[in-house]
């Protein structure tokens, strides 16, 4: 897994990209129980209700991506589930 790359997952139609990786990180991508990678065939039943959010990053386990198609989810890297990245509250203007 590298920053930049593209992946899907062979069990919902989720797709994301990596937007940081740590040195650390061993291991694929899970979603569903199941490794992402770039070349897998997604399924062509659409989500109904869908775990992973358009346009969202996920992050956790020294991962972060950016979800680019919907899917039922979760992520994870070994044992450590993704979860949603909030963001970060704006300066108040006085």
């Amino acid at each position: 897994m590298k920053v930049g790359e593209r992946l899907k997952s062979p069990v919902c139609g989720a797709e994301v990209v990596v937007v940081r990786v740590d040195d650390g990180v061993t291991g694929p991508l899970l979603c569903g129980g199941a490794p992402m990678a770039a070349d897998a065939e997604t399924p062509a039943a659409p989500v109904t209700d869908p775990g992973l959010l358009i346009g969202k990053r996920y992050e956790g386990g020294g991962v972060e991506v950016l979800c680019v198609r919907p899917g039922a989810g979760p992520l994870a890297v070994g044992d450590a589930v993704l979860a949603e990245k909030q963001a970060r509250p704006l300066p108040s203007s006085d």
